[in-house]
């Protein structure tokens, strides 16, 4: 990992830099799109293959193509995080050791300042205020008459019950490292290396939350993912204030992984048995 890109930046990057700032922004964001699409088909395709040989295994003819398609199914909970990871993972590093790859003088700013206290005080501050907004968006949705429930909620919930170690690093530690990554170092760093952070912290985050309830994707009302759209853009806009603020990506890294593990506990809490 590493860091604020500023300080090696141009002080007072041209107009002509700026625009091909935007332009590299689309490019990198295409990149990664591109590449999450074709890890999906080959995780997708590899996920099949092992499937097939497990149900010829058991017995299934494999010759009666009906009876081998319902035999093989579809990925379980901990099959779609296990493929989200190698997915995301895969397009958030291309991109990032392909174009933004830090300096050594980078990540030696960065670790010096996520030593700093302050540093972890603004960590604190913005983990709380992420998972008050959050939970006022659910809370004023419910009044409204509609409940959104994140897509990823049905597979975490359907993992944890068998694997719930890793359920719980993929949600707290994992997640949180290739998502800030992507969408903090790589695409937001490069409009604000440019001198274009707000239109960085704006593009990124509209890109984070698109990522976390695709449309067409999901089985939310237009009214529930509407505001799941704004929920999940806030928190990337925090996250992108946050790296900015600390000039540290390790920060956003943290207050992600703070605020997931108390999403998971209270979901964990939520759904126990009384």
């Amino acid at each position: 990992m590493e860091d604020n890109p500023q300080p090696v930046a141009a002080a007072r990057p041209d107009a002509l830099a700026r625009r091909g700032a935007i332009g590299g922004f689309f490019v990198d964001l295409a990149i990664a799109v591109v590449v999450l699409l074709a890890m999906s088909v080959l995780t997708g395709i590899a996920w099949a293959m092992i499937r097939a040989v497990q149900v010829a295994v058991q017995g299934v003819d494999a010759q009666d193509m009906q009876a081998l398609t319902a035999a093989i199914g579809r990925p379980g909970g901990l099959a779609m995080l296990w493929m989200t990871l190698f997915n995301t993972a895969v397009a958030a590093a291309v991109p990032y050791f392909w174009r933004r790859r830090a300096s050594a003088a980078e990540r030696a700013m960065s670790f010096a300042a996520i030593r700093k206290p302050g540093t972890w005080g603004w960590i604190g501050v913005t983990t709380a205020a992420v998972f008050a907004f959050s939970n006022g968006l659910t809370a004023l949705g419910r009044t409204a008459g509609f409940a959104p429930e994140p897509t990823n909620i049905a597979p975490i919930e359907q993992a944890m019950a068998s694997s719930p170690l890793f359920v719980t690093l993929f949600v707290v530690l994992l997640a949180p490292a290739y998502e800030e990554l992507l969408f903090r170092r790589v695409l937001f760093g490069r409009l604000w290396a440019a001198g274009r952070p707000w239109l960085g912290l704006v593009l990124s985050s509209a890109c984070f939350a698109f990522m976390h309830e695709m449309p067409g994707l999901t089985a939310n009302s237009a009214p529930a993912t509407l505001l799941l759209w704004t929920t999940y853009g806030l928190m990337g806009a925090a996250f992108a204030w946050l790296y900015r603020r600390t000039g540290t990506l390790w920060a956003p890294i943290a207050a992600h992984a703070l605020n997931n593990a108390v999403a998971l506990l209270a979901l964990q809490l939520s759904t126990a048995p009384v």
